[in-house]
């Protein structure tokens, strides 16, 4: 027989054990896991109301806010599937997303009207069914927030009336039905839609409790996209899952984050490397008390040692992660072997299996380098509408992640590069995340990022876009010089552009194949430097 339970019960559940506990602190202000669920439940008799049924997808294009969690957990409990999109997204990339998973609703901030207008008539949403929402936030450039236009109806008003009782779906939703479809970030082509299951998303429940130590007292602080598979499945759904108080921002706010932590007593914490130098940068964790904190999360990127140490001073012991919006959270470092293991990622979770697959196919030995794969529940079922790419990266049930790293003698993983990043120069591989993590220790640099680019004599060789520090300059001599002894010469770049940032992608990783059409289309006007000249400088 079908098991036949969903994420939905989540909040229906808490709404039982702890009705007057603090679910979720939303600018400074708490809802209850009783209040929760009530809105929850409005909003799937209004989805109800609006013919929405199992399976039909249902976008949201939304700053953080409660509503963006209403309507997550009353897709769970109908069996509808939530498809939550990027909001810095423009109108082809809005339309081309909408119209691939063939959303039959769009619900959508105020601030985003004018990235809907232009394309709705070309998507396949019912045009009944554009649904406004108030954000409460203020645009930042002076300009007005959009009233609700005359060709979509008002969220709030439409479900203040609903109903707050248990709503029954068309059908019991299986356990293995799909729950959302999460679009990567399109590196490569057209983004691809990762589908997600009740089952994978109680499993990452599961695997994020057992990091964390999770209990019902524990305050989460962090500032996440929830449109992002970690503000989701990493940080709110575990977080509520376990009965925590989650401390949630419309958005990532620096200063705000260090001050939430001492307010609300913060006990983990969760913030990206880039996030992490941000809030470093504000000064306000030297003036923070951060006592309640026993769990810190980061990563996401590279990360480099000094970055551990600035944290550490301040009592901030960070652990790294690795995972995929095709599978998060698949592993994380020990909180003991902070130190001891500097740099790695750490072991496989719980529920994941996970292993280096070598040139010749087989397991790789500790210390060679190749392809990082994974199985198990966590693991995405496939992309929508994509079986020849679902079957390139899904082999048998094995996950292929893209990525390259290593396994050392005692099971510690590390990540070397995305394999699609690596580069040939004079018949050598080079890793330019190795490159990136040194000089993201110079204390003039902000932030980098290399991309090989074609050279006549070694076939490829590496480009470097620095962002200099604050108030700093740096000459692509000092950079050299500061790489001199550390890695090997071939992997040095030779040519170097300074830029005042970098392309990000939500989540504050670079975009590198921005960099890369770039590079092709006007060649940045960069700076070059000869092999004797590297040789000179280093």
């Amino acid at each position: 027989m079908p098991v036949h339970w969903n994420v939905g019960y989540i909040v229906q559940k808490r709404a039982d054990m702890s009705p007057d506990k603090a679910a979720i602190i939303f600018e400074d202000q708490a809802v209850t896991y009783r209040e929760l669920n009530e809105g929850v439940n409005r909003a799937a008799h209004f989805l109800r109301k609006c013919g929405i049924r199992s399976g039909d997808r249902v976008s949201v294009i939304l700053l953080n806010c409660v509503e963006f969690l209403e309507v997550y957990f009353a897709c769970a409990k109908l069996g509808a599937i939530l498809v939550p999109l990027n909001h810095r997204l423009v109108g082809p990339e809005l339309e081309y997303q909408l119209n691939d998973c063939g959303a039959r609703m769009v619900l959508f901030h105020d601030a985003f009207v004018g990235n809907v207008e232009p394309v709705r008539g070309r998507l396949m949403v019912e045009a009944d069914k554009f649904i406004y929402m108030k954000s409460g936030a203020s645009p930042g450039n002076g300009s007005p927030i959009a009233d609700c236009p005359t060709w979509a109806e008002d969220y709030h008003a439409l479900t203040t009336d609903q109903p707050v009782s248990e709503p029954a779906p068309d059908s019991p939703v299986p356990f293995d039905a799909p729950l959302a479809i999460v679009y990567t970030s399109g590196v490569t082509g057209n983004p691809k839609g990762a589908v997600l299951t009740h089952e994978q998303t109680f499993f990452k429940n599961f695997q994020i409790a057992f990091y964390t130590e999770a209990r019902p007292d524990d305050v989460m602080v962090a500032q996440m996209p929830l449109f992002h598979s970690g503000g989701l499945f990493i940080v709110a759904t575990p977080s509520l899952c376990a009965g925590m108080t989650m401390v949630m921002r419309r958005g990532f706010n620096p200063s705000e984050f260090a001050e939430d932590i001492e307010r609300y007593r913060g006990t983990i914490v969760l913030a990206l490397t880039t996030m992490w130098r941000m809030i470093l940068e504000t000064g306000k964790l030297d003036e923070t008390d951060v006592s309640s904190v026993r769990c810190v999360l980061g990563g996401g990127e590279r990360t480099p040692p000094s970055l551990f140490e600035e944290l550490a001073k301040r009592g901030l012991h960070m652990r790294q992660g690795f995972g995929q919006t095709e599978n998060s959270a698949m592993m994380m470092l020990p909180q003991k072997d902070i130190q001891r293991k500097m740099g790695s990622i750490g072991k496989p979770g719980f529920f994941t299996d996970i292993w280096i697959k070598g040139s010749n196919g087989k397991r790789a030995a500790p210390g060679e380098i190749g392809e990082i794969v994974a199985r198990g529940p966590t693991v995405m079922n496939g992309y929508w509408n994509l079986p020849e790419a679902t079957a390139k990266t899904l082999v048998d049930g094995v996950l292929y992640t893209g990525d390259l790293g290593y396994m050392d003698e005692e099971g510690y993983f590390y990540i070397v590069d995305r394999a699609k990043d690596m580069y040939r120069s004079g018949g050598e591989n080079v890793y330019p995340a190795e490159v990136e993590k040194i000089l993201a220790g110079h204390p003039k640099i902000s932030n980098v990022a290399i991309i090989g680019v074609p050279d006549e004599k070694w076939g490829e060789t590496g480009m470097a876009f620095i962002v200099p520090a604050q108030d700093e300059t740096i000459a692509p001599e000092e950079v050299l010089e500061f790489l001199g002894g550390k890695v090997a010469k071939f992997k040095f770049p030779r040519h170097f552009k300074f830029v005042k940032e970098l392309p990000m992608t939500p989540t504050l990783k670079v975009k590198k194949s921005v960099l890369k059409e770039a590079y092709t289309s006007e060649r940045m006007g960069e700076t070059s430097y000869t092999t004797a000249e590297r040789a000179r400088a280093s």
